[in-house]
Formats: structure tokens, C-alpha cells, sequence
């Protein structure tokens, strides 16, 4: 593999990771093979056993596709390994049911992912691991309620939808005194703006269907972190059968290419959309880490490169209007996901926290009002007089 680690993210990005291939390919080929042979049963046991690094079997992640993939995955997150998983939420499940136990308690701050709410508060459950869920504003009760049973304290920073920012290093170290290891989706925010094992996250877990992925055509999830960590994980991993498809492994590293250039994009224009909202007559609040102040300005400034691409906005407006502005829209396609070449818009309560009780989304400040942007690759001009003629029109 290229030995990168001295160079910059965006030379990573194109060469870590990459195989030697004997037909010349300048980039590792797609291996799209279940299995893999040995010259000698010796070879074969040396991969087996661990005592070599080597192909065996697609399902088990030992794929030259696959693996080239995670290699480059882990370089660009700052870890000694990382795991590649059929979707974000295959990650989640798979770090979960490795590191906790039946009786085990986890600890999540603030607003995540719909589908991670349903995972902690639901699913988990059922066998036997409990979750107790802090809301942003609670942050400081974090030392109160964990317990001597509590495995994963986990979060998104900035998280989905409020784009709230959390001091990772101060969490960390208050789950350290419990033995807990701290789990960052770094989703949002991705490598190129914030690297959370740099900050003293234990573990690093993507949706790469999202900015790593960047252009809607693949589903894939990621783990990264020290190789003591990632050990348990996989064979929940295998035997669950989570792992990535070659196919889809070898379009997620041609993605990882160009991560940089499409990410720094997006966080320049996404910081023109949130400053021209901010200052809209029909804009009550826009969340945005590059709009932040105070204590949040802190923690952005400390751990981040970058805003992002992702912001909300909370309109003066009732449900209805607020839906009427978004079918306004010409650029931003409604969709769900994120982290597109192309621009999306949500309200998160008919998507990705319309299962929430309205009175938990209420006290967590999921307005009925607020949309939420996944900034893409278009002009800033372009997407800014789209949502002007959007929020303009009666």
C-alpha cells in the first residue's frame, strides 16, 4: 500500500490505501470475487490465523476492494484500522452489540440521527441494553448519570438537525472515568473538517453514504479507531452479514478522491446560504457552526477546519408555510440523505424525526418550522436567489 502519512489530506485522499495491481491500474481494481485461493494450505492458515494480512472471503471483509477502501478510510480519520459496513447504521448496530452486554448502559447526547434513536431506544432494549438520552441543554448532568454499567457514550458533533457542536474532549474525558469509550459520528462534519480521535474519541463512525460517498449512488457505513477497539466489532460485523459489497466499496474510495476539493466547496458555499439567511425577515434562527457564538464559537474554533455543508433554519412560520416554502423551491430537490453534489431540503419533522413525539422534538428545538439544507456543488448565487424567490413569494 502507498505509504501517504506525510503528506496532505488531499494527496491522501488519492493514494492511501491503493494496491499494486500487475495490469498497471492506477487505481485498486474492483474485485467483485466471493472467495479467494491459496498456492499452500500454510497460506491459507497464515491468513486465517492471523499471522498474515491476506484475502480469503468477501463476507468476512478479506476482499483486496474492501480492504484498500479501509485502509484509506482509516488514514484519513487519523486510525490504526477501520471497518466498512453496509450501511451507517450496520456500523452503529455492529459497535453497540460488540462493546456492550446484556445489563450494559449507553449514554447519548443530544439530537441524532432518527434511525439511531429508534436503534438506542427500541431495538436495544430487547436485549437487555438501556440508553439514557441527554438533550443538548443537559450536557452538564453527564457526570451524574453515568454509571459503572454505562459502555459507549455516544453523540453526533454538529448534530442532526440543530447543528449543535459538543466539546468532544471534555466528554471523553468524563466517560474515561467510567471506563466508557466515547463514539463520535462525525457524519456531518466529516475528516476534512474534524478528525474527533485527534480530540479523544475512542471510535469514529460514519453514514458514508452521506459526504463520503458525496454523489447518491451508494449505501455504506464506516468504524474507525484503534485495531483493540475494531477486534470485537468484527465478528458481529461478519456474522451478521454487514459488510460492504466490493461494488460498493470500490465507487465509495473513487468518491474519497476527490472528498477535499467537494467538501471544502461546500462548506464555502454553505457559509453564503447561512449568512444570507440570517438575515432574512422571514428567517427566525439559523444553526450553523460557522455562525456560532459563545461557548459553541469555543468548541468550533477548537476542534473544527470547517462549517460544513449541512445548516437549518427555523422560519416565522407554521408547518404549512414552511412546507409551501420548500415545494417553492426549484435547486434544492426534497429528499432525504445528504451530502450530495446536488442540493436537498427537509423538514425534519416529516423525515428524519417525524417519529418523534412532537413534544420531545419540541424540547430538543426540532421546530415544525425548521428546514434543513444539505448544501451541494451548485453556484452560492444560484442556490441564495432560489431560496429568496422560495421565501419571498406569498
Amino acid at each position: 500500500m502507498t505509504e501517504t502519512s506525510a503528506h496532505g489530506l488531499s494527496t491522501r485522499s488519492v493514494h492511501a490505501g491503493e494496491l499494486s495491481d500487475a495490469e498497471g491500474a492506477v487505481h485498486t481494481p474492483l474485485y467483485n470475487h466471493s472467495t479467494f485461493a491459496f498456492a499452500t494450505t500454510a497460506d491459507l492458515l497464515d491468513v486465517v490465523e492471523g499471522r498474515k494480512a491476506g484475502n480469503l472471503y468477501t463476507r468476512y471483509g478479506l476482499n483486496p476492494t474492501i480492504r484498500s477502501t479501509e485502509a484509506k478510510l482509516a488514514d484519513l480519520e487519523g486510525g490504526e484500522q477501520a471497518l466498512a459496513f453496509s450501511s451507517g447504521m450496520a456500523a452503529e448496530a455492529a459497535t453497540f452489540l460488540a462493546h456492550c452486554r446484556t445489563g450494559d448502559h449507553i449514554m447519548c447526547i443530544g439530537e441524532v440521527y432518527g434511525g439511531t434513536f429508534e436503534l438506542l431506544g427500541d431495538n436495544l432494549p430487547q436485549v437487555g441494553i438501556t440508553t439514557t438520552f441527554l438533550r443538548a441543554d443537559e450536557v452538564d448532568r453527564l457526570p451524574e448519570v453515568l454509571t459503572g454499567r454505562t459502555r459507549i457514550v455516544f453523540f453526533e458533533t454538529p448534530a442532526n438537525p440543530t447543528l449543535t457542536v459538543f466539546d468532544i474532549a471534555a466528554i471523553a474525558a468524563q466517560a474515561r472515568t467510567v471506563g466508557a469509550l466515547t463514539v463520535v459520528d462525525n457524519t456531518f462534519a466529516t475528516p476534512v473538517n474534524q478528525n474527533p480521535l485527534q480530540h479523544g474519541a475512542d471510535l469514529v463512525v460514519h453514514s458514508a453514504t452521506k459526504y463520503l460517498g458525496g454523489h447518491s449512488d451508494l449505501t455504506a457505513g464506516v468504524l474507525t479507531g484503534p485495531a483493540e477497539h475494531l477486534a470485537p466489532v468484527m465478528g458481529w460485523r461478519k456474522n451478521l452479514g454487514q459488510v460492504i459489497a466490493p461494488e460498493t466499496a470500490f465507487l465509495l474510495a473513487r468518491s474519497i478522491r476527490s472528498l477535499p476539493v467537494r467538501v471544502r466547496a461546500q462548506n464555502d458555499t454553505a457559509a453564503a446560504v447561512a449568512a444570507f439567511l440570517e438575515t432574512h425577515p422571514r428567517v427566525a434562527r439559523v444553526h450553523y457552526p460557522g455562525l456560532a457564538t459563545g461557548e459553541q464559537k469555543r468548541i468550533v474554533d477548537a476542534q473544527m477546519r470547517g462549517g460544513g455543508g449541512m445548516l437549518s433554519a427555523v422560519l416565522d412560520a407554521n408547518a404549512d408555510q414552511t412546507a409551501a416554502v420548500v415545494d417553492r423551491l426549484q435547486l434544492f430537490a426534497i429528499a432525504p440523505s445528504l451530502g450530495g453534489v446536488e442540493s436537498l431540503v427537509t423538514q425534519p419533522i416529516t423525515t428524519t424525526h417525524h417519529g418523534l413525539d412532537p413534544a420531545e422534538r419540541a424540547k430538543r428545538g426540532i421546530a415544525d418550522s425548521m428546514v434543513r439544507l444539505s448544501v451541494g456543488l451548485e453556484d452560492a448565487d444560484d442556490l441564495i436567489a432560489d431560496l429568496a424567490q422560495a421565501l419571498d413569494t406569498d
